[in-house]
């Protein structure tokens, strides 16, 4: 029995991973590890170490590495994932692991990999996102992984374009449709006696720190607030940004907003898997820069307005309304959003990232690979005559 080890460091990836360690645990060929690290262990977080046991799963490992959000404090983090997440995997010694996106501690974690001779299996490569530096990492952890699992074939090609070898690398769609196909949600009542917030007429919304960009996110996110603060269409929930760069000052902001305008905006740290997509399934669209608004929303019927360059690069639906973080782009982002066209236009959206049976796709491979004797990991070039150069 070969083992496999998923490392889950934020809500966000736990959530993709959900339907493929269900295909895990029930082959007969694998067994399961989990490591659980990051956000996942901090209160200001959520504690969303909650959602994993309560799915009925207990962490092989439970590592803590989160230092601050700032630079230096981002760097620590880095290294203790390096350290503690790599003595935790020496100890499990599994035969692979898998590793989502494109976070810097999840590209330490596959550094730790790489040194202890653990073959990786990756998804969502491929991708491209212009506003953050996750793209670096996601590029990085990339060219450090054996098997890829890419959420269309535009992201496929990219990832042979990187120098990775076609047949290990595999177009599935996203892990996180198959949340939405297969998932019993929560009905509208449900949710909005849980938030204690009325659905009707609301926004689902998020800000994640800007980590590429010279302008000031502070000034962007008031930008931001002060157009939701002007229209009287939309009540917002927030949920909060992720364990990046200078996210407190955005935290701070959020919060302090939240209690000018307790009618019109609620706050939480952390949804889960299952009511964060409730949420969304009910709301009136998405709003902020989250991926979330680029791949799942469109599923949904959702419109998205999708406001800076945090996901500027990736394939979007038509579903998605792409818009500067300037106040009068963001309020004529409403009008578009509630406007008789673009409701009767989601009726028909398509979304780019749905694929059909992910994660048992995945899982196959997975094991497939696992049961072979794999080959050193060599530089697929393209057909190219180098003699020429």
């Amino acid at each position: 029995m070969k083992k496999i080890c998923v490392i889950t460091t934020t809500r966000a990836d736990y959530g993709y991973f959900k339907p493929l360690l269900k295909h895990i645990e029930s082959n007969p060929k694998l067994r399961l590890q989990i490591i659980a690290t990051g956000t996942h262990l901090e209160k200001k977080y959520g504690y969303t170490l909650d959602e994993i046991l309560n799915d009925g799963y207990n962490p092989d490992a439970c590592v803590s590495i989160i230092c601050d959000d700032t630079k230096s404090g981002i760097i620590d983090t880095m290294s203790n994932a390096t350290k503690k997440v790599g003595e935790a995997l020496e100890k499990l010694l599994p035969d692979m692991v898998v590793l989502l996106g494109d976070r810097y501690e999840t590209f330490s974690i596959a550094s730790a990999c790489v040194i202890l001779g653990i073959p990786i299996a990756h998804i969502s490569g491929g991708d491209v996102t212009y506003g953050a530096y996750d793209d670096m990492f996601r590029h990085c952890i990339t060219k450090m992984s054996y098997l890829h699992f890419t959420s269309c074939e535009a992201y496929r090609q990219r990832v042979i374009q990187l120098g990775e070898n076609p047949d290990r690398v595999f177009s599935v769609g996203s892990l996180s449709i198959e949340n939405i196909l297969n998932t019993e949600l929560l009905s509208k009542e449900e949710i909005g006696k849980h938030l204690e917030f009325s659905l009707d007429n609301t926004l689902l919304a998020t800000f994640h720190p800007i980590t590429m960009e010279s302008a000031s996110q502070k000034i962007q996110f008031d930008e931001i607030l002060s157009a939701i603060e002007e229209q009287t269409r939309y009540k917002v929930i927030f949920t909060k940004p992720n364990a990046d760069t200078n996210r407190e000052e955005l935290s701070s902001l959020l919060e302090y907003f939240a209690k000018k305008y307790p009618e019109k905006i609620k706050v939480v740290d952390s949804l889960g898997v299952l009511k964060y997509l409730s949420t969304m399934k009910y709301c009136s669209g998405v709003i902020g820069n989250s991926s979330s608004g680029i791949f799942e929303a469109p599923s949904f019927k959702k419109g998205t307005i999708n406001i800076g360059n945090r996901q500027k690069g990736r394939i979007c639906a038509e579903s998605v309304i792409n818009c500067n973080a300037k106040k009068d782009e963001i309020l004529k982002s409403f009008d578009i959003l509630a406007s008789e066209d673009f409701q009767k236009k989601l009726l028909t959206v398509k979304n780019p990232y749905e694929g059909k049976n992910t994660a048992k796709i995945i899982c196959e491979k997975i094991e497939e690979t696992v049961s072979q004797n794999l080959d050193t990991k060599l530089f697929f070039d393209l057909k190219l005559d180098y003699n020429k150069f």
